[in-house]
């Protein structure tokens, strides 16, 4: 007589695992993993996990999805130790992230996951991560033999410019200055160089984006480039420093952006002379079409300097009572010292949308109240726009439908064609 455990359904193998400090916290986590697997997924805490992954059972797991919030922080080296656990037994690693900061995340992102999902967890979100992940990466294409390049010192890996340093071109010079802290002013700099970059499929113009934040500067992060030390070098002796070491000290972006990040540590502020400053604004101009620049929020000794050579000079804001206040400050501070206030243009970042008549009706009256007017509204691009920056890819890459990243588009290309049509004026 067949026994009643042989009628028993054998148990599905585990094929993938949720890894958390409470998986409770993530109920949406756990209705969409029961909807892509079924009973074939099981539950770990952050202490069983690296226990388990080394044990037998592990190797039949296509992936783990390692689900932390701001809380966890404290938790990085442990959670740290179990994507390099997953990372040498092959296993898939999707990283589900919840108000967590851009710093952690984007650590455990150069760790090795192969995907993040912001949490709450997006409407399908979590099924095309898991496709993405089991589509397997195109075979490298064979590569000619060529003479070893000579090595980097530690730190400056990255592709440089390939151009020389001719001194033959007047760029078109436009700073980007956030009047108060997260009005996107390194996102807008970041993503309207890029744009300016790739307004032509071939050739087009040369542009490079310097980050004069030397303190909280992320550029580099924004674009996933490494920063070098060789930019406090050129930032310590820029009253010496020639165009080609200038260049020697950008990286370039997909072959179409140079990029002058801030430099590894943190600097004061006046480690450069306005002198100084000029000095390089005026090398970057005389090698590029486009100077885009992300200045620090502080008004510093040389901000006078960078106005100065300014075509353009963007300020940032938001529709709140700290973003009126500080362009008060900021205009009467240009107007006492005869600076060319007129230069700014007022940029409304998170503007309302135009069906928002109440709201538009504030953006009205605050124009009218600080006598200025907004040049350029741009729309609020949700979450699209903080995980694009934490991928290090301009939302052109990451989200090219985006309502903030057509703005932009259009900002850019605008500035393409006047400078286009007056450089066809002086011929």
């Amino acid at each position: 007589m067949t026994s009643v455990a042989n009628l028993q359904p054998e148990p599905a193998p585990l094929r993938a695992c949720t890894i958390s400090r409470d998986v409770q916290n993530f109920d949406l986590l756990i209705d969409e993993m029961e909807l892509e697997l079924g009973e074939a997924w099981g539950d770990l805490s952050f202490e069983d996990a690296v226990i388990f992954l080394g044990q037998p059972d592990a190797a039949g797991l296509e992936f783990v999805a390692i689900a932390v919030n701001g809380k966890d922080e404290a938790e990085l080296p442990r959670i740290t130790e179990i994507i390099k656990a997953a990372k040498d037994r092959t296993i898939k690693v999707i990283l589900i992230a919840d108000q967590i900061s851009p710093i952690a995340l984007h650590q455990m992102l150069r760790l090795g996951a192969d995907d993040f999902v912001p949490y709450p967890l997006p409407e399908g979100a979590l099924h095309e991560s898991i496709e993405r992940i089991r589509t397997p990466e195109p075979a490298p294409a064979p590569v000619p033999a060529v003479a070893a390049a000579p090595a980097l010192p530690a730190g400056e890996e990255g592709a440089h410019p390939t151009f020389k340093a001719k001194g033959d071109r007047d760029a078109v010079v436009l700073p980007v200055h956030g009047l108060a802290g997260g009005v996107g002013a390194s996102t807008f700099a970041t993503n309207l160089a890029w744009e300016l970059a790739t307004t032509e499929k071939q050739g087009g113009p040369r542009v490079c984006l310097i980050d004069f934040d030397f303190q909280y500067g992320s550029a580099a992060t924004y674009l996933d480039l490494p920063r070098k030390e060789s930019v406090f070098e050129v930032l310590s002796d820029a009253g010496h420093v020639d165009s080609d070491a200038l260049l020697q000290a950008m990286l370039t972006f997909n072959e179409r952006l140079h990029v002058l990040t801030a430099p590894p540590d943190m600097l004061p502020l006046d480690i450069v002379s306005p002198e100084d400053i000029g000095r390089l604004v005026d090398m970057a101009r005389a090698n590029f079409d486009f100077v885009v620049i992300d200045m620090p929020k502080t008004i510093v000794s040389w901000t006078e300097t960078v106005l100065s050579r300014a075509h353009l000079y963007f300020a940032l804001l938001e529709l709140d009572l700290r973003s009126a206040q500080n362009v008060l400050r900021l205009v009467r501070a240009l107007k006492a010292e005869s600076l060319p206030h007129e230069k700014l243009r007022f940029v409304l970042n998170r503007a309302p949308k135009f069906t928002d008549l109440s709201a538009k009706s504030r953006v009205k009256r605050m124009a009218e109240s600080l006598d200025i007017s907004f040049e350029l509204q741009l729309p609020d691009g949700g979450a699209q726009v903080t995980q694009a920056n934490d991928h290090g890819l301009p939302l052109q890459e990451n989200a090219g439908k985006n309502a903030l990243r057509k703005e932009i588009q259009k900002l850019a290309k605008s500035l393409h064609d006047l400078n286009k049509a007056v450089e066809a004026g002086k011929l």
